[in-house]
């Protein structure tokens, strides 16, 4: 596949996801946050039924940087773990497989605290 095609597809495929979400914004009572964590679950069931790897391979990152993706990562450590270490390893095997994004969000929301005041929104007069 030439490259012009994977953007095509990394495109169409994230835009899609993003879509959804928007979608269920706009036309549900549901909140962003239960959005969100369905994401994540969805990524995890299909990414343990096999069928979001496909999709990882025709989309690349449009696949794998929603959060679909890190429900997928999740699903995809697990299943290695368990392999390797038996039951054990569905308990592990999710933090070892995101282990690097999950420190990455602390680490940057750390540097986000220390350079920037928390404040209230409410004007105070």
């Amino acid at each position: 596949m030439d490259m012009f095609m994977e953007y095509l597809w990394a495109f169409l495929v994230g835009g899609a996801l993003c879509l959804i979400g928007q979608l269920l914004i706009d036309l549900t009572k549901l909140t962003p946050a239960r959005i969100l964590t369905s994401y994540v679950v969805a990524g995890v069931i299909l990414g343990a039924l096999g069928l979001y790897e496909p999709l990882v391979n025709l989309a690349g990152g449009g696949a794998t940087v929603p959060l679909t993706g890190f429900g997928y990562l999740l699903s995809k450590g697990v299943r290695e773990a368990v392999d390797q270490n038996g039951l054990l390893g569905a308990f592990m095997g999710g933090f070892t497989s995101a282990a690097v994004g999950i420190s990455a969000a602390i680490f940057f929301g750390l540097l986000a605290a220390l350079a920037f005041k928390s404040g209230s929104k409410i004007n105070e007069t």
